[in-house]
């Protein structure tokens, strides 16, 4: 009987998961309801970017996705409850002030503070800064009291989607501003280094677009640099550009390696089921460049020995890797590596290991740190400097525009490719960013990998940075098209026997 009730408590203990609405309703069900994404990650004690996730098609686990079931079904019975109670006569698209909807990063301020373009009272913040929403408010400050139209709220905007976290806003009157340093300033007031550098190049060659191209790619990475340092104005930490470095990361010989493991993962399940699959090789866009918010160590990389690690720093790792038992349906987070014992390994790959050893996964045993080259770091180091090269990666997929996208393409993989030991990039000399960026694509798609053995298809191979066949709707899993957190179809092709045709009778000879 003890073994019966074993399996009765772990019946019980089973929790199904409380169903939530499509991510489309949940953002409707906000903002009917007059409220910003900061106001509801205040409510639930989450970030704004987190509740933007989750709009998007994510989803929470655990007590979080309580609460936030919790809020959508009761937003979802007071939106039902007003629309039962409105008379039919108010049902006009005009609304009272206190109905006023505005951006998601946008708030309306109790009591008005000066603006930060142009000094007058503002009743609405963007970003956290005072400012006018409509440029005809945003004016030289007149003399004497401020008028008393000057305190009411602005008027009703219609919502729109909020831009990503450190893309240029667009205020509702048209005034586009840019976070430089602790301030905002008018976007017009930014150089766009990178549609100059494609406007002069084609001028320069007369129109020929592959002329143009090929000098964009020629200067891609001094032009990478200074787009860094452009987007570095303004930044919080000082970066050490040539520190010294261990003897890890230094080469063997001379055309050697470094003792650097990156887990560039090149895996293929070892065995189908019987019968015939249809097997699609999708191919992970912009994989660097979506590798560039990492945890990067700022600044000389200083030694430490024990098993603990300091989430707050960032580096290279000795481990002791664990035992991986799941290679029949998922590629090792190492890689394919076949020496036994301890090897030097990135922080991206450390942090996948310590993820899919703890509870919430439990695929593997915890790895054994022996010792540890770190400096303190963030991971929000390069993040300027990747959204504009995502927002030009952008607009010229938008635009159909060719010499932008491999001129961008050429910025940031070019950029990755010289930080360490190269004779075209001696101004930022960084071993360890190249390897740890090299890591965190791979653990990038690792993560994809494990994603879509998650949601139920099959995973048959995994390569390099941005290949992952599948088998399955993977359309339900993955979003297609070419933006970075999107998939496109590299190949599709077919392995095995339809059963059918191999069961079938041979035909009797004539």
């Amino acid at each position: 009987m003890a073994d019966f009730d074993a399996i009765d408590a772990l019946l019980a203990a089973v929790r199904q998961e409380t169903p939530l609405p499509p991510a489309g309703e949940r953002r409707s069900l906000r903002e009917d309801l007059n409220l910003s994404r900061a106001q509801l990650a205040q409510a639930l004690g989450v970030s704004p970017s987190t509740v933007g996730g989750w709009e998007s098609g994510r989803d929470p686990g655990g007590e979080m996705r309580e609460r936030y079931a919790y809020f959508l079904e009761g937003a979802r019975t007071k939106l039902d409850a007003t629309t039962a109670a409105a008379p039919a006569s108010e049902a006009t698209d005009d609304k009272p002030a206190e109905a006023e909807q505005t951006e998601d990063d946008t708030d309306v301020l109790a009591v008005a503070q000066p603006c930060v373009l142009c000094g007058q009272p503002a009743r609405h913040q963007v970003e956290g800064f005072p400012q006018h929403l409509d440029p005809a408010e945003c004016a030289p400050a007149p003399a004497g009291p401020v008028p008393a139209q000057a305190e009411k709220p602005a008027p009703r905007t219609a919502p729109r989607q909020s831009a990503p976290a450190g893309k240029p806003e667009r205020a509702a009157g048209g005034v586009k501003v840019v976070p430089v340093g602790r301030r905002v300033q008018a976007a017009s007031d930014t150089p766009d280094l990178i549609g100059s550098a494609v406007a002069a190049a084609l001028a320069e060659h007369s129109g020929d677009v592959e002329a143009a191209t090929a000098a964009l790619i020629k200067r891609a990475i001094p032009d990478a640099r200074a787009l860094l340092d452009h987007t570095r104005k303004g930044g919080r930490y000082d970066v050490v550009a040539h520190p010294w470095l261990p003897d890890i990361l230094r080469k063997q010989s001379a055309r050697g390696a470094d003792q650097v493991w990156e887990a560039r993962p090149k895996w293929s399940r070892p065995e189908l089921p019987s019968g015939e699959h249809e097997i699609t090789a999708l191919d992970i866009n912009g994989a660097y460049l979506s590798a560039l918010k990492t945890h990067l160590p700022l600044g000389q990389l200083e030694h430490t020995v024990g098993d603990h690690h300091d989430r707050r720093r960032a580096g290279l790792h000795l481990i002791t890797p664990p035992a991986w038992d799941h290679g029949a349906y998922l590629p090792d987070p190492i890689g394919n590596r076949d020496e036994p014992g301890p090897l030097w390994v990135t922080e991206p790959t450390l942090r996948l290991l310590l993820r899919v050893s703890g509870p919430k996964y439990g695929l593997c045993d915890p790895p054994q740190i022996h010792e540890s080259w770190t400096s303190g770091a963030t991971e929000g180091l390069l993040e300027k400097f990747r959204i504009a090269l995502k927002d030009a990666r952008d607009r010229a997929i938008a635009d159909g525009d060719e010499v932008t996208l491999e001129y961008v393409k050429a910025m940031y993989s070019k950029f990755v490719s010289t930080l360490g030991e190269s004779n075209y990039n001696r101004e930022l000399y960084r071993t360890d960013w190249m390897h740890l960026i090299r890591s965190q694509a791979f653990a990038n798609l690792w993560w994809k990998a494990h994603r879509a053995y998650d949601e139920g298809l099959m995973v048959v191979r995994a390569m390099g940075t941005d290949e992952l066949h599948v088998t399955g709707d993977w359309r339900t899993v993955f979003p297609e098209g070419r933006g970075v957190t999107e998939v496109k179809v590299k190949d599709v092709y077919t392995v095995g026997t339809d059963p059918s045709i191999a069961n079938e009778p041979p035909e009797s000879a004539s």
